[in-house]
């Protein structure tokens, strides 16, 4: 039975199969050393033979396990016998041999089916799979049901022209911007709603934070009385992800130092007018000042509503404020929410009346729906921060941006 690599020191004096790749070959005289990589991480074969195996060979080895100093973990495979499943037909134009890539950022999107065989690239998205892990799992245990809604449709979410449009079997539709009109209507049907997936946003934006598909941690939930309520929610989400990241990705934490964020049990917040920005919204390096002088968690609320999407709810003593808030970390906007609208006529105020568009939509609202509020985390943001990434590309599976649509 085969086993992993990560297992080795549980079997030592045993005789056992791996299989993987080639990740690196030494010849030294008499011996040769091979280093194998799987999911499991490296472990390091011994040679009396010379061996002809080159990078990124796909193999099978049967070996005895033995105590070695040098070797990952310890432990090494002796007396080993090859079995080749897949030649590569030239070599890879990445060394996946050195500890840390030095190739450029571009080259390494470019060949992403090879690059991200890394150690080091495969732990970002360790820690990207058990944030969505802690998050499904946080957001369950708070009784949310979990759906999943077209990302084709019929009008933009938030208005404005930075949605995809496409050709709907000769009617024109769009690229959700994201789940937030299908996440409302269910508030109508299970109170609680989640959904992970992508959302796209047809920005012209070429920067180290925006994308033109990302995805997207959204949660909606009804019976609030404001967004403060909704704000509790994130916190319990936050904290959720990063207990998972440390029950399953404690290697790759490891590997690529990450200083997890403690989630303080009440995260401070300020009000946008408290903020000392002089527009409707956060720039970036308003964004680093904050957390600066507040520390690395911090909620602003009560944006204007100048900035905020229509279906926002004002601050009823403010209302040229909402009852909106974002979440900074470590510099950075990661999450979004408020509190929406929730009676049909407040709709039709805010639409001065133009509701045709959002028919659909609005069906919900006509028939009775609770007090309300949700958020949307973007999980290539989130993974960025937490390994000081300088460009959100470097935390993104093939990412789509102005320029790139392949791989």
């Amino acid at each position: 039975m085969r086993i992993l690599s990560n297992e080795l020191s549980a079997h030592v004096g045993e005789q056992v199969r791996l299989a993987g790749w080639v990740h690196s070959r030494r010849d030294l005289g008499a011996l040769s050393f091979l280093v194998l990589r799987d999911r499991g991480g490296l472990a390091q074969i011994v040679s009396s033979e010379p061996l002809e195996l080159v990078p990124e060979t796909v193999i099978e080895v049967e070996g005895q396990v033995v105590v070695a100093g040098q070797a990952p973990a310890g432990v090494e495979l002796q007396e080993p016998s090859f079995r080749v499943l897949a030649t590569p037909v030239e070599q890879p134009p990445v060394e996946l041999r050195r500890p840390i890539l030095k190739e450029s950022l571009p080259m390494l999107l470019d060949f992403a089916p090879v690059a991200l065989r890394h150690p080091r690239e495969r732990a970002k998205f360790e820690l990207a799979a058990a944030s969505v892990a802690g998050f499904r799992h946080a957001v369950d245990r708070l009784g949310f049901t979990e759906i999943s809604t077209p990302k084709i449709v019929e009008s933009a979410t938030e208005g404005g022209a930075n949605v995809f449009a496409i050709d709907y079997f000769d009617r024109p539709a769009f690229l959700a911007q994201s789940p937030q009109f299908y996440k409302q209507t269910m508030v109508g049907v299970f109170e609680r709603v989640y959904e992970t997936g992508p959302v796209f946003r047809a920005e012209p934006h070429d920067t180290a934070r925006h994308l033109a598909e990302y995805t997207s941690l959204d949660a909606e939930i009804g019976f609030i009385r404001d967004h403060f309520d909704v704000m509790q929610v994130v916190r319990e989400a936050v904290s959720g992800m990063v207990e998972a990241m440390r029950e399953r990705a404690g290697a790759a934490i490891e590997l690529l130092a990450v200083e997890l964020a403690e989630v303080p049990d009440e995260i401070p917040w300020v009000h946008f007018a408290d903020t000392g920005v002089d527009d409707v919204d956060l720039a970036p390096g308003d964004e680093r000042r904050l957390c600066e002088e507040h520390g690395e968690w911090l909620f602003v609320t009560g944006f204007p509503m100048a900035k905020r999407p229509f279906y926002t709810h004002p601050q009823p003593d403010r209302p040229a404020y909402s009852n909106s808030f974002d979440l900074l970390f470590r510099g950075m906007e990661i999450v979004t929410g408020g509190q929406r609208l929730h009676r049909f006529e407040d709709y039709v105020a805010a639409l001065d009346g133009e509701t045709e568009p959002y028919e659909s939509y609005l069906q919900a609202f006509r028939y009775g729906m609770p007090p309300h509020g949700g958020f949307a985390l973007g999980l290539e943001r989130w993974t960025a921060r937490l390994i000081d990434a300088r460009n959100i590309r470097e935390t993104t599976l093939f990412p789509r941006d102005l320029n790139r649509l392949s791989p």
